[in-house]
């Protein structure tokens, strides 16, 4: 057989060569800056670089771990970069992963959020969110259609939908008292009616394939994933650790009622709430940080939700804008370290925010690992999804009461924010407008009626 006649290699049939740490750094500190587009945006990026262009990773294992990011609370996009990450170089890698996920969105963050909170009565930057308010209000409606759309599959889990609107919206019910209710109807529902809880989890098919990928579907678990109790141990008590070191120094030091206290155990609570994505958690973070600590006001909270839309890495990054408008309204640490004050309440909210995500995918990756069988959607969880509808609902009521009545029902009805809202709306529903884009084009609009037309 001469050489023309040899086989051809596809090179499709090959996996990649091997990575090193500072690639897979470069690659997610790239990530970090631009993850727009939310949760579903950024887990589209992750497969078609991670997956279809740079074969790093099969369609199916890929798959196997967001089916487990989906599983639990916190910020699924974030998670998943950590997987991957701690899969291909170990913990040091799965923390970078995460780290580089948030970093770029938390100094993006601090950097306009004090634009806000210094330059807010500006002409221009008033002009700005008079049109993005609006916008915000569309937005979150649109995130509820968009749940709701995939949740809620049959009568039962709409009659959660609207039981939880109605508890928060009319009891004021807290909102971890409905997930827990929920969650409890969705057990209970799960034994009893299964076939109207198991909805399966949603995220396509694990058959298609891209190529040889470097951790490929029968590629063997490295030693490092493998589950060991003496590295699930050690992985609690310094999680333990990392938790409990900064929130007794601030105990010590300045009392538990002190602003900073509270807001590590505020966002403590709220990482461990976010089943549903960030959305859903935005109530409870407005009931805490708006309606109990008075850290930012309501038109405040809008603002910050605007500004997390704009800025790359997860929604939930919201908290740092929170965390710094509190820090810096509180003036903690004295009047005249106010930008100080914001920037190391942002920090804080973030590490307390984030930690637990770290955790559970460092202690549960070993446990998902020995085995590669697709998860499913628990029904606590289904239940848990359905719930979180009403409560997005009430929240874009929230919102467009405070948009469109400033000064409340004994005020003017701002007719402008109705029209903004309203092109918005059919902008995301009808022309399936990227989110940033209606942001933007809604910004112009209230720069051109505050500044030229009034």
């Amino acid at each position: 057989m001469n050489h023309s006649e040899l086989p051809l290699t596809n090179p499709l049939d090959l996996p990649p060569p091997p990575v090193s740490f500072w690639a897979a750094f470069a690659f997610w500190l790239k990530l970090g800056f631009i993850s727009f587009g939310g949760p579903a945006g950024q887990i589209s990026l992750m497969h078609q670089e991670l997956v279809e262009n740079r074969r790093w990773i099969s369609e199916r294992r890929f798959l196997h771990a967001l089916n487990f990011c989906m599983l639990l609370p916190g910020p699924e996009a974030q998670q998943l970069a950590t997987y991957i990450g701690w899969l291909m170089h170990r913990s040091i890698g799965g923390i970078t992963a995460g780290v580089l996920f948030v970093l770029p969105s938390l100094l993006i963050l601090i950097g306009l959020s004090w634009v806000y909170i210094s330059f807010g009565d500006v002409p221009i930057i008033a002009g700005l969110f008079y049109g993005i308010k609006p916008a915000v209000t569309a937005i979150v409606l649109h995130a509820a259609h968009r749940i709701g759309s995939r949740a809620l599959k049959n009568g039962i889990l709409w009659a959660i939908a609207a039981a939880s609107f109605v508890a928060i919206f009319a009891l004021n019910a807290p909102f971890p008292l409905i997930v827990a209710v929920a969650a409890l109807i969705g057990y209970l529902g799960g034994r009893f009616l299964p076939e109207k809880f198991s909805l399966g989890g949603g995220h396509g098919s694990a058959d298609k394939s891209f190529g040889a990928a470097l951790i490929d579907d029968h590629t063997p678990t490295p030693e490092h994933a493998r589950f060991k109790w003496a590295g699930l141990i050690r992985v609690a008590i310094i999680g333990a650790l990392l938790w409990s070191i900064p929130m007794g120094l601030m105990t010590a030091t300045y009392g538990w009622h002190h602003p900073l206290t509270q807001m590590g155990w505020f966002f403590t609570k709220a990482s461990l709430l976010t089943f549903g994505g960030a959305y859903a958690v935005l109530p409870y973070v407005y009931q805490g940080a708006v309606g109990h600590y008075g850290w930012l006001t309501p038109t405040q909270m809008i603002d910050g939700l605007a500004l997390g839309e704009t800025t790359p890495g997860p929604l939930i990054m919201v908290v740092a804008f929170v965390g710094f408008v509190g820090g810096y309204v509180k003036a903690v640490f004295g009047p005249d370290s106010l930008f100080l004050a914001g920037a190391a309440a942002a920090t804080l909210v973030t590490w307390f925010t984030f930690l637990p995500s770290f955790l559970f995918i460092l202690a549960g990756g070993p446990l998902i690992e020995t085995t590669h069988n697709d998860l499913k959607f628990t029904a606590p969880l289904t239940a848990i999804t359905a719930a979180v509808v009403g409560v997005i609902i009430n929240l874009a009521l929230f919102f467009g009461y405070h948009v469109l009545w400033p000064h409340g029902f004994s005020g003017s009805f701002d007719a402008v924010s109705a029209l903004i809202t309203v092109a918005a709306a059919i902008a995301l529903f009808r022309y399936k407008r990227n989110v940033i884009h209606v942001i933007v084009a809604c910004a112009v609009v209230g720069l051109v009626v505050k500044t030229v037309l009034i």
